[in-house]
Formats: structure tokens, C-alpha cells, sequence
């Protein structure tokens, strides 16, 4: 099968690599579709994710799966099943075919794996070996399309996110970056409550967008001053400022404009691992709270009030994804990304 490696000097490949073989508690999935993560894949690809430094490795880990193989001990999934996050086991030697993990799921055909066909075989949680990410194999129903669902994947970690931050209802918040991440904290804000949500992005274009997500208000931060412009919506400062992008400066940005008591908030990640906080114009108390690896456990709770909804209506798949993109020409989505050319979620397609 093909799947999408990382090269020793970083360069994206299209590698030819063995058909998964799955055990008694795996399902082989037909991968139908995976969602590019600026975050992650970027990242590994450059070399600047925390704390990965394996290479070769195949990336990827938002995709959607068709059970085609189901293991005797499995009991959660039947064949035609469509799963969330499948992806390849690794071997004693941490690699596959060669290759070390980076979630892998840019393959042909990826394996989820039963937690609980795991457990009564002695291998479930708290064993060597059990990785939480089992949890966060869920079934997508039939009726929500398996290419779009690949952002269920995406929604969950950012609702996940919205409540460990803590936001909630009568509240504030200044969001920075109008990507397919900073969209979907502006619709979970608004439905968990917050009374008063500000966008900001540098492209014009995003006004829209941040609007139509929830946003009461945009700043355009390349024509305006994004500190004069929230202090003139938030004269007290905001509750809570999240940086959805992934660039240091913003949290000293932030610090002009949360509000006293108030909370920073780091989902985007950032390829510089360390800044100079200068806090003289920050208010006397406020809190920096960093979240960018997902908590599996409470990332599979969120699974079950994103699909209700979905199918409720209240959020439509299609808004957050702008490019769906075939297998085939992978190399090119990653090279649009490369470019910074304006774009939501890119979707391969297989």
C-alpha cells in the first residue's frame, strides 16, 4: 500500500509500504479520508514538534476508516463500520516497515484497535502497552459523510479543549486566528455560552467566516491595532485570550488584553520553544494555561455531543472545510499549505 512519509532530511514522500496485518482485537481499516493538521504535520515535517525527533516516519492522524477485517475477539465493530483515528501499529523496534510513527494514518489502510477486546484478554488499561488513543476510536454513524467527518476528528480535540480552558457562559474572549481551529472554538464559545466572542486574523477575507462561526466582532490585524481595538470592545480586558495559531508573540500580545483574574490560553502550536514574557502592562493577576496534546479519555467523551450536533445541525462539517483533496496528488495539498495560501481544512480523499 502507499502511504505519506517524512524523509531523514525532512522531505514529504509517497512511499510504497506492507499491507497492516491486524491481530484478534484489531479491525483492518479501508482509509476513506484524512484531515490535514497544520499543527502536527507541519510540524513533524520541519522537525518542530515538541519532542519528536524519529525519522523516517509516516504522518498523519485525523482519518476516517472502513472496517473491511474484523478480529475474532472484536466486539465493538462489524464490517462497513466508518472509525475515527485509525492508524498503524508499531513493532517492538517502534517502527513499521522501517519507518517510525507519526500517527501513520496517511495510508491505504490503517487498524483500530478494541480497548475492551484488549481488557479480557489482559492487556486493557493500565497494562504496558495500552495507549489511551484507543478510547478516541469511535464509530462515525452512516449518515454523516465519512470525507467531511474527518473534522469530527478536529472538533472533538477543540471541544475537549473549550472546557478544560474552562469557558462557559457570560463570559469574554478574544480569538487569535481564524483557521479551521480558531472557526471551531468561535462556534464551541458561543454554544457553551460565552456572551461576547472577538476574532482576529490578517486576512480580510476571515471576516466572514469568524462571523458566521459566532464571532460578535472581527479585527483585522493587519489594518488595525489589535490591542486598541479589543480594549475598545473590552475596557476591563477580556476573560480569556487564546492564541489558535501558534505564534509566541501572541502571548505577550494577550497580556495587554486579558482581563485582572483573567486566562491566556495556548492551543496553536508553536515551532520556537521558548519566549521572553514581558508582563509590566499585563494586569496584576492572570494566568497562562498551555493545551496543545489532547487528554484522549475526555477527547472520546466529546464524541457524542459533537455527532448529536451535527446531525441537530447546529454545526455543518462543510463550513469548516475548504479543499478535498485525492490521494494522488497529496504532495500538493502539503504544498499549499507550504505557501500560506488562505485555506480551511484540507481533506485527502482516497
Amino acid at each position: 500500500m502507499k502511504s505519506l512519509a517524512v524523509t531523514t532530511d525532512h522531505q514529504l514522500e509517497i512511499v510504497e509500504i506492507p499491507d497492516p496485518v491486524i491481530g484478534e482485537d484489531c479491525v483492518l481499516c479501508k482509509t476513506i479520508s484524512c484531515g490535514v493538521c497544520n499543527g502536527t504535520d507541519t510540524k513533524i515535517l520541519h522537525g518542530t514538534f515538541k519532542g519528536f525527533n524519529t525519522y523516517p516516519c509516516l504522518i498523519g492522524h485525523e482519518a476516517i476508516g472502513e472496517v473491511i477485517e474484523v478480529g475474532k475477539k472484536v466486539k465493538q465493530w462489524k464490517i462497513g463500520d466508518h472509525i475515527t483515528l485509525p492508524y498503524l501499529e508499531v513493532g517492538p523496534d517502534g517502527k513499521y516497515a522501517g519507518y517510525y510513527s507519526g500517527w501513520s494514518a496517511y495510508s491505504e489502510y490503517t487498524v483500530a484497535r478494541d480497548w475492551q477486546a484488549m481488557a479480557e484478554l489482559g492487556n486493557g488499561p493500565g497494562t504496558p502497552g495500552f495507549w489511551e488513543g484507543y478510547y478516541t476510536q469511535k464509530v462515525l454513524p452512516k449518515d454523516i459523510d465519512p470525507v467531511y467527518g474527518a473534522m469530527v476528528n478536529t472538533l472533538r480535540e477543540v471541544l475537549n479543549a473549550c472546557k478544560t480552558f474552562g469557558f462557559g457562559s457570560g463570559q469574554s474572549i478574544v480569538i487569535f486566528g481564524a483557521g479551521p481551529v480558531g472557526l471551531t472554538f468561535t462556534t464551541f464559545a458561543k454554544l457553551l455560552g460565552v456572551k461576547s466572542i472577538t476574532v482576529t486574523d490578517i486576512l480580510e477575507e476571515k471576516r466572514d467566516e469568524a462571523l458566521k462561526a459566532g464571532a460578535d466582532h472581527f479585527i483585522n490585524g493587519s489594518k488595525e491595532d489589535v490591542i486598541t481595538e479589543a480594549r475598545k470592545i473590552y475596557p476591563n480586558g477580556a476573560d480569556h485570550v487564546l492564541d489558535a495559531v501558534g505564534i509566541n508573540s501572541i502571548i505577550n500580545t494577550a497580556m495587554h488584553i486579558v482581563k485582572d483574574f483573567g486566562q491566556i490560553c495556548v492551543y496553536g502550536i508553536s515551532p520556537t520553544l521558548g519566549m521572553e514574557l514581558n508582563w509590566a502592562d499585563a494586569p496584576y493577576n492572570w494566568s497562562l494555561k498551555f493545551l496543545q496534546f489532547p487528554n484522549k479519555v475526555d477527547e472520546a467523551a466529546a464524541h457524542d455531543q459533537i455527532i448529536n450536533w451535527v446531525r441537530m445541525g447546529v454545526i455543518d462539517l462543510k463550513d469548516y472545510v475548504s479543499h478535498i483533496i485525492p490521494f494522488e496528488k497529496i504532495l500538493d495539498a502539503f504544498a499549499m499549505v507550504e505557501r500560506k495560501e488562505p485555506c480551511k481544512k484540507i481533506v485527502i480523499k482516497y
